[in-house]
C-alpha cells in the first residue's frame, strides 16, 4: 500500500487459470442461461474463453475482431456481453475516449480504476480509507448502497512524465 492509502492491484487476470475457477465461472454462466431458457453455445463459450485469456480490460470491438475468424458476429458479441454482465460475471467500465471496456468479475475483490486519457492504460486500485468513508456517509444518511464504481480519468505516471519533460514541449524545427 502506498503512503496515500491507495493499494494498486496486480492480480489481473482475476484468478490464476485454476480449473476450479474456470468450472465455477462456466457453472454460473450456464445457470444464468438456463434460468432464461438459453444454453451455452459454442459462440458464448468462445467469448468466455477470450475473457479467461485476456490480461487486460477488453472492448467489445477487440473481442469481435479476435473472434470474427471463428464465425462470431458483432451482435452475438454484444448480446453475450450483456448476458455476462446481467449474470454478474463481467463488469464494464468507461475506457479512455468513452469506449466501454470489460473485465471478469467473478470472485474479484472490489476495486476501482484509474484510466489514462492519453495511452488508455487502466490501473486497478483499492482505497480502503475511501471505502470506510463511503460506508459511514451512507449509514449516516440512512442510505443502503447496492454498488458503486469509481473511475478516475487523468494521466498515468508514464504519460505524466512524458508531458512534463522538456523534450515533450519542444518540437524540432
Amino acid at each position: 500500500m502506498s503512503k496515500s492509502g491507495v493499494r494498486e492491484l496486480d492480480h489481473f487476470p482475476p484468478q490464476p487459470h485454476r480449473p476450479e475457477y474456470v468450472r465455477r465461472l462456466y457453472d454460473a454462466f450456464r445457470a444464468h442461461l438456463a434460468k432464461n431458457g438459453l444454453r451455452l453455445t459454442e459462440q458464448r463459450r468462445l467469448i468466455l474463453d477470450y475473457f479467461l485469456g485476456a490480461e487486460r480490460h477488453v472492448s467489445q470491438d477487440e473481442i469481435y475482431t479476435a473472434l470474427r475468424p471463428r464465425g462470431l458476429g458483432r451482435a452475438t458479441v454484444f448480446r453475450t456481453l450483456k448476458m455476462l454482465e446481467q449474470a454478474g460475471l463481467v463488469n464494464h467500465l468507461s475506457g479512455s475516449g468513452g469506449i466501454p471496456r470489460f473485465e471478469l468479475n467473478l470472485e474479484r475483490p472490489h476495486h476501482d480504476h484509474l484510466i489514462c486519457v492519453d495511452c488508455g492504460r487502466i490501473q486497478e486500485v483499492s482505497w480502503p480509507k475511501l471505502e470506510r468513508i463511503q460506508e459511514r456517509s451512507c449509514r449516516e444518511a440512512g442510505f443502503t448502497p447496492k454498488w458503486h464504481r469509481h473511475e478516475v480519468f487523468g494521466l498515468c505516471r508514464d504519460c505524466g512524465r512524458r508531458r512534463a519533460s522538456p523534450s515533450a514541449s519542444s518540437k524540432p524545427i
